[in-house]
């Protein structure tokens, strides 16, 4: 943690087995067994402001974080500053996992949003591997998963025109959020600015800003002060050539 002053640790508020997460249809139910042990994984929480960063890359981490509630993003920087984002990440998705198995992060998070995340211990992932093999199949999905997801973003920056790259990159991030039920099924608002934009998609603040308002032209998002709000989903999809999001049930820990 390289931001005490914007993120800070507490107790445990929400039980495992209350976890509003773990209503919703995307993510596969516990077995009993399991759900024990997490409960007693889980050491607490971390609330953290908007900016927080909650690793560094190059640092050494004793805890894995599932973000409960809020948006935040991966990124790793170049000598002179210049920053490329690598991904982003909803309630439900693992974070510091890379650190835990490489010994150190090899990448940065920081919170988009104001966001709440659930701690557990490094320590004890060996317990979980030997003990719960379900779980341990879980953390390799995990894993799996945010190398397809990254697979995706390359073939965006590397073969999809600046329009193609936003359309895809925000209906991404829309029909994510949905999926963890995060603005309904209405409009989705996504907390980014347009320089975290040109940081995903590779290219200059100037030119991102036309292609946003080529995307505002034809209705599929609106501008606001506190972000984007997405309009039309299915529209981005059609536009970026993306088939959507496949995956049906996943794993929460």
């Amino acid at each position: 943690m390289t931001d005490t002053s914007s993120a800070t640790e507490a107790r445990q508020q929400v039980a495992c087995k209350n976890c509003p997460l773990r209503q919703l249809s995307v993510f596969r139910p516990f077995e009993e067994p399991e759900l024990e042990f997490v409960s007693h994984f889980k050491r607490g929480e971390l609330a953290a402001s908007r900016g927080a960063t909650l690793l560094a890359e190059g640092s050494h981490s004793a805890h894995l974080y599932t973000v409960l509630s809020g948006w935040g993003f991966r990124y790793k920087l170049l000598e002179d500053g210049r920053r490329q984002i690598l991904n982003y990440v909803l309630p439900g998705d693992m974070i510091g996992l890379q650190g835990s198995l490489m010994g150190e992060m090899q990448h940065s998070v920081e919170a988009l949003s104001s966001m709440l995340l659930c701690v557990f211990e490094r320590d004890r992932l060996l317990e979980l591997y030997r003990d719960h093999p379900g779980l341990a199949y879980d953390l390799t999905w995990i894993a799996s998963r945010e190398e397809r997801m990254l697979d995706e973003n390359l073939l965006s920056v590397g073969r999809r025109s600046a329009l193609e790259r936003a359309a895809y990159l925000l209906a991404f991030m829309a029909s994510r959020a949905r999926k963890v039920g995060m603005n309904g099924k209405g409009a989705v608002e996504i907390p980014i600015t347009q320089q975290h934009i040109a940081d995903t998609l590779g290219l200059s603040l100037v030119h991102t800003n036309k292609t946003i308002r080529k995307l505002i032209n034809r209705k599929l998002v609106q501008w606001r002060d506190g972000g984007c709000k997405v309009l039309d989903v299915n529209g981005l999809m059609v536009l970026a050539g993306w088939g959507g999001l496949d995956e049906s049930i996943r794993p929460l820990l």
